[in-house]
């Protein structure tokens, strides 16, 4: 890099405003020991693109980068000067070489599950070119079949067409490259921002709640092992119609979470630019629920700066 990494501290990689990270190690640190989710947008390998398998790069959100940035756990650097200058004859001839291989390593990796599924199936294919044979009229004692003839008979037979070649995006950048380490918007005092750093520093997992017409979801761990907890709605104006309240808290108990409102609190200091303002929160639930958030969940409706 141009610019030395000062604390190893982990590097994000800008892309469209906000930080990606292609290194599995960054991210198992990530998510392990600073409870930061991020969204898997890599194609899977071995299967091709689904939307419900994805891998590497992870893209974090504003409010991720922004926080992992201002908490001094990450910086954020730029490729854009190396990655997107016009490369040289030779570097472009490795690259192809380079593709070439990978390719031909697809093609084994095909054939030799081709030849997996069939090993399993040798007993029957031994059997249907028998028949096949006996009906050709060849007695049976001239019928010699040997397994492994046949299977490198059917190795020699599997083709491998180009364009159903799968797409090859490696974790991280596989060549060496230079970056430079850019500074991120001044701090953010929006209410998403506060409040998902605020809810963060609890040392609660908190992601994107569009799924639920939410803000935010919070998970009391890892999400991979735990459903969320609770849905958070903020109120920019710190109000809500009566519509919109009961939406969202029947939707929370449908599927079984409980519904938080966030605020600025109105008595806050309002001169700092908003970075020193109360954040305050409200639990709604039903009637009938009242002991179910002091019973499975705790209590958050404190007031924190």
């Amino acid at each position: 890099m141009d610019e030395e990494n000062p604390g190893n501290k982990i590097s994000l990689t800008l892309l469209n405003g906000t930080g990606y990270v292609f290194e599995v190690e960054d991210y198992m640190k990530l998510r392990r020991d600073h409870h930061i989710v991020g969204s898997l947008v890599g194609t899977c390998a071995s299967r091709g693109w689904s939307g419900s398998e994805c891998t590497m790069p992870v893209e974090l959100t504003p409010w991720e980068t922004c926080l992992l940035v201002e908490q001094g756990l990450a910086v954020l650097v730029s490729k854009k000067t190396s990655l997107l200058r016009e490369e040289n004859e030779q570097e472009r001839k490795h690259y192809q070489e380079q593709l070439e291989q990978r390719i031909s390593q697809q093609e084994e990796a095909l054939k030799d599950e081709k030849l997996k599924q069939s090993e399993g199936n040798i007993e029957k294919i031994l059997a249907g070119k028998r028949k096949k044979l006996l009906k050709q009229g060849v007695p049976e004692k001239d019928i010699k079949l040997d397994p492994q003839e046949i299977l490198n008979e059917i190795r020699q037979s599997i083709k491998f067409e180009r364009k159903n070649a799968l797409l090859d995006i490696p974790c991280a950048h596989p060549e060496p490259h230079d970056a430079c380490i850019v500074t991120f918007p001044d701090s953010d005092t929006s209410l998403k921002y506060l409040v998902f750093r605020d809810l963060w520093s609890r040392g609660k997992y908190v992601t994107c709640g569009d799924a639920f017409g939410a803000d935010f979801l919070i998970y009391p761990g890892d999400p991979l092992q735990y459903h969320a907890s609770h849905v958070v709605v903020l109120l920019e104006n710190g109000s809500m119609k009566a519509l919109e309240l009961v939406a969202n808290v029947r939707l929370s108990v449908m599927v079984n979470k409980l519904c938080v409102v966030a605020y600025f609190d109105n008595e806050g200091d309002k001169d700092g630019g908003g970075k020193d303002r109360k954040i305050a929160y409200q639990t709604i639930t039903w009637m009938g629920d009242k002991d179910k958030e002091r019973r499975q969940f705790g209590n958050i409706n404190v007031n924190t700066s």
